[in-house]
């Protein structure tokens, strides 16, 4: 007669089976991090919006115009995407290095490190945040702009994607600063010396086209001129660079800034004390 021990019927303590992916904890770290920036909507989702509102109206009033239409497109509605990408990429990038340089400096950055997720869970999950965060914020500002600017829908997919593409990427660069930063000020330098300049030297404002030949080479070299002139094809059908360069990139550098991230978060570099 065999004799069913507990050892048999009960797996040792502290061991759980989660298969290949741990999808609960993933999910519930997504969630938690969603939960974090929408209990502050005010700060994290309408100020960005009231912001992007009021370079809307300075560059409507001050410019709308005085300035010829570019590529056909009157100077408003040129401008409008570029505004909404913008205010899509600094959002993703401060949702997730906010995210984790906050617990390192309040000290419970263990509680990332704890659960029984992998680095890649972790990765996806914080990074998701990000790109949800950086979608919303773009999608708000978009519908905001609808009574003052005549925005139409070109090529769908490419507003999809680079909406997309563009959030994850700035979501990575953002988990990336925010593992490398020790204090506010490095993260800060990261934004004013790194994130602004790519941002507003990467045709948001204008036409690269107006400029330089060497800046107008120099701003090729801008992965954020692709995001941003993608972004505005999907909706002006009209565009200043190739837009399957800009595909291939975006999808290039985030493969390039998620195997970085996910090393960093292997080792626990600047994680573990």
């Amino acid at each position: 007669m065999s004799v069913t021990t507990n050892e048999n019927k009960f797996p040792m303590a502290g061991v759980r089976r989660f298969g290949a992916v741990n999808w609960l904890g993933t999910w519930t770290l997504y969630t938690k991090e969603v939960r974090r920036f929408s209990k502050i909507m005010t700060q994290t989702i309408f100020a960005p919006m009231i912001t992007t509102l009021l370079y809307l109206a300075v560059f409507s009033l001050s410019m709308g115009k005085l300035r010829a239409a570019i590529h056909g497109v009157p100077f408003i509605v040129f401008l409008a995407p570029g505004l909404i990408m913008m205010t899509m990429i600094q959002n993703a990038f401060a949702n997730t290095s906010s995210a984790i340089l906050i617990s390192k400096v309040q000290g419970n950055v263990v509680d990332y490190l704890m659960p029984p997720l992998s680095p890649g869970e972790l990765n996806f999950a914080i990074a998701a945040a990000g790109v949800s965060r950086g979608v919303v914020v773009g999608a708000a500002t978009g519908v905001a702009m609808i009574p003052f600017v005549g925005m139409g829908v070109a090529h769908i997919w490419a507003i999809l994607f680079f909406a997309v593409g563009a959030s994850l990427m700035l979501a990575l660069l953002g988990i990336i600063a925010g593992i490398w930063s020790e204090k506010f000020d490095h993260l800060q330098a990261v934004t004013n010396f790194v994130l602004l300049p790519l941002t507003f030297l990467s045709g948001t404002f204008y036409s690269v086209e107006q400029l330089p030949a060497f800046a107008h080479t120099i701003t090729h070299w801008n992965p954020v001129f692709y995001l941003i002139d993608g972004f505005r094809y999907g909706f002006t059908g009209v565009a200043d660079g190739s837009v399957m360069t800009g595909v291939l990139l975006t999808i290039g550098v985030n493969a390039l800034l998620w195997m970085i991230s996910d090393r960093m978060f292997r080792r626990g570099y600047r994680l573990k004390g």
